[in-house]
């Protein structure tokens, strides 16, 4: 089975400095500093051709990078990329397993080329096609597999080595929901078994509900990283949601607070269909100043609450797009023209 190896320096699994890939004059990757903690998901989101497929390309030594230094479990995936493709797992985009053979075939190939035993290649082989629903289909040809049934194949193929890090480009493109939770358990599993997974996706709910932190990635280049929770207070501090205790008050409390002029307020919103006021704040020390003028006017409140603003919401505000403008997930980020030729 495969060994995960020890660390990088730091505890780090991976560690990037001034990663640059050129396609002819397109600069896909351009400076790329990226760390990723051993046992932790890094999410990696950007838009459009934003330069996050090529990085996991050079990180998985599809691609040799131009300039800069990346190491992956301590190896430098430069100088000694067959070492480090032993303890990597990688799925793209594209569903990359052989249709001539059958899922359990498929399985049991890479298992024995990550040399694992005949016994435990067909045991792991057996073990991924039911964490991913596809004992039933097991001696059937790929090529007779729907869409979805060949994602969930080509994920299981990259997990059967037990990999220390693992590479999931758009991992849950095309997967209904219910594969889709699938993918996630099989994922935070990993994790905590100690593996570390390197995301990219569109999906700001698969985001969340994986990577401990983020990083968004522009025109090939960082422009903003740290934890979920992080990114949201940069971006849109809170908003603080008020329920009257009457419905009938809501109007005439959103125009309190309006005229009450507070410093740093701009105002208050009333969502009638939730029965609430919205008001932006980012202090605590605005919150108190909202609640204390309601309640010298008399209000009654049912409850109040505060939320920071959706990751969609942080994705618009950093690079300018809505992840529904930022590229179907089916579409391959970064195949530009200068790439294809390349």
């Amino acid at each position: 089975m495969t060994q995960q190896t020890k660390p990088t320096k730091g505890g780090n699994a991976v560690e990037v400095r001034g990663l640059v890939k050129h396609f002819g004059d397109v600069k896909a990757v351009d400076g790329v500093d990226l760390d990723v903690r051993e046992g932790t998901v890094l999410g990696v989101l950007g838009p459009n051709g934003a330069g996050k497929t090529t990085l996991v390309r050079c990180l998985s030594t599809l691609l040799v990078p131009d300039a800069g230094s990346a190491f992956v479990a301590g190896y430098d995936v430069v100088r000694q990329p067959r070492a480090l493709r032993r303890t990597i797992g990688l799925t793209g985009q594209y569903a990359s397993v052989d249709e001539k053979l059958s899922g359990r075939e498929n399985l049991y190939m890479i298992g024995r080329l990550l040399d694992l035993s005949r016994k435990d290649a067909r045991r792991r082989a057996d073990e991924m096609l039911e964490r991913f629903s596809l004992t039933e289909a097991a001696k059937r040809p790929a090529a007779k597999y729907s869409g979805g049934m060949r994602r969930r194949l080509d994920l299981a193929a990259s997990m059967i080595g037990q990999p220390a890090v693992l590479y999931l480009d758009e991992p849950t493109t095309g997967l209904d929901p219910r594969t889709r939770n699938e993918v996630w358990a099989e994922v935070q599993r990993m994790v905590r078994d100690g593996a570390t997974v390197l995301l990219t996706t569109q999906y700001m709910e698969e985001a969340e509900q994986l990577a401990s932190e983020l990083t968004v990635i522009d025109r090939g280049r960082v422009i903003a990283e740290g934890q979920v929770d992080e990114l949201k207070a940069k971006v849109g501090g809170r908003t603080l949601q008020i329920r009257p205790t009457e419905p009938g008050e809501l109007d005439r409390m959103v125009g309190a607070i309006a005229q009450a002029g507070l410093d740093g307020i701009s105002g208050a919103t009333a969502d009638r269909a939730e029965g609430v006021a919205n008001v932006p704040i980012i202090s605590d020390e605005q919150l108190t100043a909202v609640i204390a003028v309601l309640g010298q006017r008399g209000f009654a409140l049912a409850g109040i609450s505060t939320h920071l603003p959706s990751l969609d919401e942080v994705f618009l505000a950093i690079t300018g797009q809505k992840t529904s403008e930022a590229g179907s997930p089916e579409d391959d980020p970064d195949q530009s023209d200068a790439e294809v030729s390349a």
